[in-house]
């Protein structure tokens, strides 16, 4: 039997309609960090704009497309986006605000590896963004602590 290898690749963005982007661009700068790379008009009515971590601009963009249905997630429905905090604190203050804002999905919890700490919250247009801690994922900004080491 032949193996047959898949090419090399690498992935570099994830496309999302925004119903009003305006509002969505807000979010993902307010609670992700996310800065505005790159905007346009594809057509008359729709813009489009790229956004991404800054410093990673060339490695990851979201695509975000104004205009589409939103999201309307079915009950069970786990599909999310995932973003590292750098502490344990960093979960608590985005699920204080987003409680705050009505945006609350999943309350701050804490799993076994590798889940860690985290929580859910709804961006404007229904997609699930998930905040944690201590998972081994991502450019390891805080990671658990050892044996005797104190949580922050």
């Amino acid at each position: 039997m032949t193996e047959t290898k898949a090419p090399a690749l690498s992935l570099t963005h994830q496309a999302l309609h925004a119903r009003d982007l305006e509002a969505t661009l807000a979010f993902y700068r307010d609670y992700c960090g996310l800065e505005e790379i790159h905007r346009r008009e594809d057509e008359p009515g729709v813009r489009v704009v790229w956004i991404a971590e800054p410093g990673r601009e060339k490695r990851f963009v979201f695509v975000v497309i104004e205009g589409g249905p939103g999201r309307v997630r079915r009950e069970g429905d786990l599909s999310h986006l995932g973003f590292a905090c750098a502490d344990r604190r960093g979960v608590d203050e985005l699920a204080e605000k987003a409680e705050a804002e009505g945006r609350l999905i999943w309350p701050v919890t804490e799993a076994p590896a590798p889940l860690g700490y985290f929580c859910g919250v709804e961006d404007p247009d229904g997609n699930l963004v998930e905040f944690s801690y201590g998972q081994p994922l991502g450019p390891q900004l805080g990671k658990p602590p050892g044996p005797g080491e104190e949580r922050s």
